[in-house]
């Protein structure tokens, strides 16, 4: 297959230093990217708002990307840019230099979103179903800035909502969660970068396997009638990203009572963090690793571990021998 020739129509041409595709490369974040050819398309003139909606991000996507492109020194928030920039940054203030706040709605705008038929409406319907209660003022103006602020698709908020439910249930008192509770995890969303729900499935899976092996590493270290607390699920969590398996869990639970007489997490995680610079994480890789120590040790204290296990050596074996033939001849 020839290779396929692409240009750009003159009237749609931007140009960039040679130097600035260098920055952005280095950097490797295609957010940062796609954001400054949406700023060089529009010359600046658009606000973080507009950026938003072009994009289909959120406002906090935009804020991040443009605070990495003021890093590389692409765009100075204050309004200076390089020569092959615009002269204004988008999504930042201009008297301030930060980036935008969300923008605050009135008990009427959202009244009147509400009556126009929108997604919001089946967003407050749904949720009010799920949550089994009417919204209140304030958790109807939380909720509007999800669906608005940080533009989490209605389907997103939706399968948000009944993770939230799910959650509480089963690590609360099982009372369903609120909307503050809700927005808490919508912003988690957002930075997560969680805008489809082909992500926001691929996203739950994740938490469900990283809960199923926190589970598997309870039982090994026999925590019982309990969750982990907040320092201990950090350790937990550590590990499980560092890739330890719950087989090399077990060792190192194992080495810690040994040598400490206690569960002591510091002690353990140094072990753990020991094998990860050594690229040990399973208990094969360990026990490999050990086994020609181990089998030295043997080898060499044969005869001593012997006796030491209650079993008779050669001489032993003899001494018996010769008895059993004495009392035959006798």
């Amino acid at each position: 297959m020839s290779d396929i020739k692409i240009s750009l129509p003159g009237s749609e041409t931007v140009t960039l230093t040679g130097q600035s595709i260098d920055k952005l490369i280095k950097a490797g974040d295609s957010d940062a990217a796609l954001l400054y050819l949406y700023i060089l398309k529009t010359h600046g003139q658009k606000t973080s708002s507009e950026a938003a909606v072009a994009l289909n991000k959120s406002k906090g996507w935009v804020a991040s990307a443009m605070a990495v492109l003021s890093r590389l020194g692409l765009v100075q928030i204050d309004g200076g840019i390089e020569k092959d920039k615009p002269s204004k940054a988008a999504g930042s203030d201009a008297a301030s230099g930060l980036p935008e706040e969300p923008r605050k709605y009135t008990e009427t705008e959202i009244t009147e979103e509400i009556l126009s038929g929108s997604d919001f409406t089946v967003v407050v319907d749904e949720t009010q179903r799920r949550l089994g209660k009417h919204l209140t003022s304030d958790d109807l103006l939380r909720l509007y800035g999800i669906y608005e602020n940080l533009r989490l698709p209605p389907e997103v908020i939706l399968l948000l909502i009944t993770h939230c439910i799910k959650e509480s249930s089963i690590t609360g008192d099982g009372r369903t969660p609120n909307v503050r509770y809700i927005e808490k995890a919508a912003y988690t969303w957002e930075r997560e970068g969680i805008f489809t729900l082909e992500r926001a499935e691929e996203y739950l899976k994740g938490l469900e396997a990283k809960k199923s092996i926190r589970g598997e590493i309870k039982r090994i270290m026999q925590i019982r009638d309990r969750e982990f607390s907040a320092t201990e699920k950090r350790y937990v969590d550590g590990w499980i990203e560092m890739g330890t398996q719950p087989g090399a869990i077990a060792i190192a639970y194992d080495k810690t009572l040994t040598n400490t007489g206690g569960l002591k997490w510091p002690y353990m995680d140094s072990i753990i963090k020991n094998w990860q610079n050594k690229g040990l994480h399973t208990a094969e890789e360990i026990n490999e690793k050990d086994g020609g120590k181990r089998q030295s040790t043997t080898g060499s204290n044969a005869r001593q571990s012997a006796r030491k296990h209650g079993e008779p050596n050669r001489e032993e074996i003899e001494r018996m021998q010769r008895l059993l033939n004495k009392t035959k001849n006798e």
